[in-house]
């Protein structure tokens, strides 16, 4: 646990020097501080702004890379997207304050600039395009904070394909505005930026498709429950470690809706088998087409991502999964039923009912072959929520354990509520979410 420690504060180091590195670059270059007049101040901080913001912005285009091998750096796919996320609320606002900032510089001198500088002649075409870098982002950035209610999933992702055109045009107002730096610098700067952020954007935008997607044939499809099957694929071998997730685009031409989308999905089998075997649960068009997916059909997979369960235990851990949530679960169980380490773990299962709890039979039978995994089963409809006594009385030991939790909100946020209360440290704690936007 200390190397992957290491390895994530390593990430967010080299992550935070690229983040700040044009500000400094900029505050170095500008000299000493200006007068401390409003105009000069607030140009002063104008320009701070935009050059945090387009930074912002490219670095968070880079890290939609999204290429298989590189999440586990920063803790996983998971978090690396809420970092994503941050950028990108940070750029908008850092961008938004630029234009705002450098008119309202001019207003101590000649207040009737300010609406001058924000709405120049058509000719100054560099500040428009500043413009429409903004509007852009407002169109691409819109749905993922939910502005317009819950977005649908492959919307939100085909307007996140515009975050290309918001950089280009960001880079391109950069250049063409250069006030800070000699143009020879500012070239090296948002080029060196802006390249990082093109190789990312193709990758993931043209050259994945082709290079980094796998082709499989679904094998079988196995109902598990009303709204619930394991899928079997059948194709080249996937290195992965149990509680990894894959992108799975189904191509059966008869699917009612999601073919040719791909959608991030839980993998249950365990590194080495000779096929994948993929949870589903029944949780929107394209999961609901997957119910009746038909065998033989091609789809393609893209993957492994993902860092929540480790490679070996070096300490007792809890195990609490809920709903489709206990999918990275079984995957380890499988994996340790084929031998894969000697470990000390409790496993609660929690579902609703027993006809909703489809993985516990193949869990017992795991856990009756393999002593060092305890398994209780926690039903909704007989013990109501889990509770601290329903833990305490199954492992007593808990505040010695790694915790993780994985399952719908509710449960994430109650477990680890008990689980801090049981005595176990919040490093201890981790938690998988099952949501990418």
């Amino acid at each position: 646990m200390a190397s992957k420690r290491t390895r994530i504060r390593l990430a967010f180091a080299v992550l935070l020097g690229l983040a700040l590195a044009p500000l400094l670059w900029v505050w170095w270059s500008m000299g000493p501080l200006p007068p401390a007049e409003p105009g000069a101040l607030l140009r002063a901080l104008g320009r701070a702004a935009g050059v945090a913001g387009l930074t912002w912005l490219l670095v968070a285009v880079a890290l939609s890379l999204r290429l298989p091998g590189f999440d586990p750096w920063f803790g996983g796919l998971l978090r690396l997207w809420r970092i994503h996320h941050l950028l990108g609320a940070g750029s908008f606002v850092s961008l938004l304050a630029h234009p705002l900032l450098v008119a309202l510089s001019a207003a101590p001198d000649a207040p009737e600039a300010v609406l001058a500088m924000l709405t120049p002649p058509w000719r100054e075409w560099p500040v428009w395009a500043g413009w429409g870098a903004l509007l852009v982002m407002m169109v691409f950035l819109a749905p993922t904070f939910s502005f317009f209610g819950e977005p649908r999933y492959q919307r939100w992702k085909m307007l996140h394909r515009l975050s290309g055109a918001a950089a280009l045009l960001g880079v391109v107002h950069a250049l063409a505005l250069v006030r800070t730096l000699e143009p020879t610098q500012a070239a090296w700067l948002w080029g060196g930026y802006g390249g990082l952020a093109a190789l990312a954007f193709g990758w993931r935008a043209v050259l994945s498709r082709w290079i980094s997607r796998k082709p499989y044939v679904v094998a079988a499809v196995e109902p598990l429950a009303p709204g619930v099957v394991e899928l079997t694929l059948e194709g080249p071998p996937l290195r992965f470690q149990p509680g990894q997730f894959v992108y799975l685009t189904p191509l059966d031409a008869h699917l009612s809706a999601g073919r040719g989308e791909e959608h991030p999905f839980s993998l249950v089998s365990a590194p080495g088998e000779r096929a994948l075997r993929i949870g589903i649960k029944d949780l929107g068009d394209a999961s609901h087409a997957l119910m009746s997916v038909r065998v033989g059909s091609r789809a393609t997979i893209e993957g492994p991502y993902g860092d929540f369960l480790p490679e070996r235990y070096d300490r007792p851990a809890l195990w609490i999964g809920g709903g489709i949530g206990v999918t990275p679960f079984v995957s380890a169980a499988r994996t340790l039923d084929r031998g894969g380490w000697p470990v000390d773990v409790a496993l609660i299962y929690c579902a609703n009912d027993a006809s909703r709890a489809y993985y516990l039979p193949g869990l017992r039978a795991i856990a009756e072959r393999n002593p060092g995994l305890r398994l209780h089963a926690h039903l909704y409809a007989d013990e109501g929520p889990l509770s601290a006594e329903f833990l305490r009385a199954r492992v007593p030991d808990v505040a010695r354990r790694r915790v993780y939790v994985c399952g719908p909100m509710p449960l994430l946020e109650l477990a680890e509520r008990l689980a801090r209360e049981l005595g176990v440290a919040g490093k201890d704690i981790a938690r998988e979410e099952f949501d990418l936007l």
